[in-house]
Formats: structure tokens, sequence, C-alpha cells
């Protein structure tokens, strides 16, 4: 698998593996998602391809206090081969030279396998209540 940053020809692919790992929500538009990523930091949203394809996704933010990852998602056909450990290590990476102290990411709390995946890679549970507040709605 071959990381680069995103593309504007990638927008169908991406859409349609975020579908494919669950990672669309009905009150979450990804077509306004895509574009309020490429208006801030656009070469933090990586993009894994293979043969051509885009298999994988991570949209990566650094705010100058912390580092976030959001849909972190990898084809089912591609996954079991280390892409997603790879994405997340070229991730860090990159938060690494930006100078950012820590990392942060969210996980549904029924995801098991994904939170198993994220602690194999050295992640921990912070003791924190994720709250939110919707400013602009997207439906």
């Amino acid at each position: 698998m071959f990381i680069r940053p995103y593309r504007a020809a990638d927008e169908a692919a991406i859409l349609a593996l975020w579908q494919t790992c669950g990672l669309i929500r009905p009150w979450n538009d990804p077509r306004k998602d895509i574009q309020r990523k490429l208006a801030v930091q656009p070469e933090l949203f990586l993009v894994g391809e293979s043969d051509g394809e885009p298999v994988a996704s991570a949209m990566v933010g650094f705010d100058g206090h912390r580092g976030w990852v959001y849909y972190l998602a990898v084809h089912p056909g591609h996954q079991r081969f280390g892409h997603g450990r790879r994405l997340m290590a070229h991730a860090e990476q990159l938060l690494i030279e930006r100078r950012c102290p820590k990392i942060n990411l969210l996980v549904r709390t029924a995801n098991g396998q994904v939170i198993d995946f994220y602690r194999a890679l050295g992640y921990a549970q912070d003791d924190v209540v994720s709250l939110g507040k919707r400013l602009i709605p997207d439906i």
C-alpha cells in the first residue's frame, strides 16, 4: 500500500470506503467533512492506495495542542495486512514532524474490534468524557 495525500478524484472511492466500513452516520454529511478537511491542512488527509485504487483513509489534524485522527478506514478486503498500522504510523510521524505532543482519536464504545486494534498500537483509554455540540447542522 502506498500512502499519499487525498486528491479530488478520490471522492467517490473514499465515500464508498467509508460506507463499507460503517463510518457514515445520518447526521454527518461526509462530503461536507471532506470539504472542511480540504480547507484546513489538506496535506493531512491521507489515502492508502493499492493497485492504483484507494483502499484506506485517515483524516489527520493538529490544532497546536493535540493531534487527532478521524475516518481511519481500511477496506475489509485489505484488512489484516498491516495497512491500518502503517497508516497510523504515517499519521503519527506527520504529527511528530509538527511537534505535536499527543494524539487523540474517538472510537464508538460498541466497536470492540477497533478498540483492540488501537490498544495493540499502544493507545490507552483516557479518563475523560467526550462532549459534543453541533454548531452547523449537516442535514
